[in-house]
């Protein structure tokens, strides 16, 4: 148990609260923000230009999303009071914005979208705030399953950019170019050891750009056209704050495409902790809390800049899978190239200058990892009927409204084409199935009490009624009220120091599912992760001094509950307690 354990993410070299060399930090920090930087600026030009606003806007929408991507990316990376995630998690302008702000550019211009992006963003920090309340809603299952959508949401975009080069270029240039920078990443990531592993994607992209000036498809006019140092005209939009009727009519799709983007940076920050420890550790929701605080922080100041909002890229998840590199100063460096990149229009101009069948050819490898990372956080929780089906369904339901087969005539229209993007379109489907097995699953019993070892017999009677009501005898009965009376000894001696918690409510909810029993105990907030601390316990010897004395009770939970997990939010501790029952004994013949 304690090999395997080790070994599951034994590839990481440097996790998450370490620190390794500055010349490694900041050249993987510049290699995200290369690989990264192409999709921040050609998104917001994409929708300007779509809503034929002047070029002076353009410039000032990519100038305003490069500069807030790193200052949030930054912010991800550091963490500031409840803002943050303490990961590495790289911010960007979001695509799925992409219909609902060309629409508001065109009904009210730019002081509009600014509005609509800052209004939406204050419900992203609700989202946040509630997210406890919607942990059974948004678990692994949907989280994996949206993270498994995102490749096949960008991919159509990717394979589209396979052929854009120039018209009089060789007819070779383009899979010549496309498949030197694939192999070359494949090769360097399977075969390289130690430091050169973490270079993968750049000496692919090196490879494919020096290919690419060969036959003559690498523009570097516009790089020696454009200055060294600089910044744009100042074309700020300002705010609309009539609040007329077209404010109201665009309002529920810009909130609706925030939550979307919040789903996804809940996905984005489950997976980037699964790749930032080498020993497997339970997901820490409060830092879920935090990406999504910051994925809000991004939206308001794209807001009040007037550019297009903000939301994670999961290229970071696979990179960090890729290299084993997942310190938080890399976030940083992140954050302070971006903030470099945006006074900086030559060296700008030089990586948007790389050909499409290049970006490409190193993209697809970051997504394929990215795929296959979803799939571990669908498992996380272990795969069951119910499950299976809300994985697989909404999958197949993302890629085919992704790829029009879905009465695409139809639903091309609805909602401003919202059902057009596969993972919008799939995340909504999971979401809906796992709304309907919660509504319709048997009812919770509930019991209010308090956090003290001295609502035991309480706990005891309530789960003991529930026991023998579901028709199971005694040995049932003894094992629930064995598994809650010992998490509650935990969560109580994690407090023993607190005299703040002497007063603190504890609610109880209890639920059959098949054949086990599932004991929810909510409270405040716990010092330690006990789902963590249960893992260590596997990992030590029985008869380990260091945990003989203090830590029997988790020794019994451990005994007779058959899953424990500890969700941790601000302001709230869910435990959650799975007994089965207990195999009938065989009669002797």
């Amino acid at each position: 148990m304690t090999n395997q354990r080790a070994d599951q993410n034994s590839h990481v070299r440097y996790q998450a609260d370490e620190k390794p060399p500055l010349p490694l930090t900041i050249g993987l920090g510049l290699q995200f923000a290369i690989l990264s930087i192409t999709p921040i600026v050609i998104t917001p030009a994409i929708i300007a230009r779509a809503a034929g606003t002047s070029d002076a806007y353009v410039s000032w929408m990519a100038f305003a999303a490069v500069l807030i991507s790193g200052a949030v990316t930054i912010t991800q990376a550091i963490k500031v009071g409840r803002i943050g995630a303490g990961y590495v998690l790289l911010m960007g302008t979001s695509g799925a914005f992409i219909a609902v702000c060309i629409a508001a550019l065109v009904q009210g211009g730019p002081a509009l979208m600014a509005t609509l992006v800052l209004v939406s963003s204050l419900f992203q920090f609700l989202f946040a705030s509630r997210l406890a309340l919607l942990r059974r809603i948004l678990n692994p299952t949907v989280s994996g399953t949206v993270i498994m959508l995102i490749p096949v949401t960008v991919l159509p975009i990717v394979f589209g950019i396979l052929e854009d080069v120039p018209s009089d270029a060789p007819p070779a240039a383009a899979p010549v170019c496309f498949a030197v920078t694939l192999l070359s990443v494949i090769l360097v990531g399977l075969k390289a050891r130690g430091a050169l592993r973490l270079w993968a994607p750049v000496i692919g992209v090196v490879l494919g750009s020096v290919i690419a000036g060969y036959f003559g498809i690498y523009d570097l006019d516009r790089v020696h056209d454009s200055g060294w140092f600089g910044l744009p005209d100042l074309a700020w939009p300002g705010l609309d704050l009539s609040f007329g009727p077209s404010f109201w009519a665009l309002l529920p799709g810009f909130v609706l495409v925030t939550l979307v983007g919040a789903i996804e940076t809940i996905g984005d920050a489950v997976g980037i902790q699964r790749v930032s420890w080498r020993t497997p550790r339970a997901i820490d929701y409060r830092a879920v809390q935090g990406a999504v605080n910051a994925d809000g922080l991004g939206n308001l100041l794209s807001g009040i800049a007037g550019t297009v909002p903000n939301t994670t890229y999961s290229s970071p998840v696979a990179i960090t899978e890729l290299t084993g590199v997942a310190a938080r100063s890399v976030g940083v460096a992140i954050g302070g190239s971006f903030l470099c990149l945006a006074f900086l229009p030559k060296f700008l101009e030089l990586i948007l200058a790389i050909p499409g069948p290049v970006v490409a050819g190193c993209v697809i490898v970051l997504l394929a990892m990215l795929f296959v990372i979803g799939m571990k956080v669908t498992m996380h929780d272990g795969l069951n009927h119910r499950n299976t089906i809300i994985s697989g369904v909404a999958f197949w339901i993302g890629a085919g409204f992704q790829s029009g087969m879905i009465f695409g005539d139809f639903f091309s229209e609805f909602a401003g084409g919202l059902l057009s993007n596969g993972m919008t379109a799939g995340g909504f489907a999971a979401i809906a199935m796992t709304l309907f097995v919660e509504l319709t699953g048997n009812r919770r019993r509930r019991l209010k009490t308090k956090l003290d070892t001295s609502a035991i017999p309480q706990i005891h009677d309530f789960l003991g009624t529930f026991v023998s009501s579901q028709g199971w005898g005694d040995p049932m009965r003894n094992r629930v009220q064995l598994s809650a009376e010992e998490a509650l000894t935990s969560l109580v001696a994690q407090r023993a120091d607190d005299p703040a918690d002497s007063d603190r409510d504890l609610i109880v909810q209890v639920q059959r599912s098949e054949a086990e029993i599932e004991i929810e105990l909510v409270a405040g907030p716990a010092n330690e992760n006990l789902e963590d601390t249960l893992t260590m316990i596997e990992d030590f010897s029985v008869t380990s001094p260091e945990l003989a004395e203090d830590q029997i009770s988790l020794r019994v939970l451990r005994h007779f509950a058959s899953s424990v997990r500890h969700y941790q939010y601000h302001g709230t501790d869910v435990l959650v307690i799975q007994v089965r029952s207990p195999k009938p004994t065989k009669n002797p013949t």
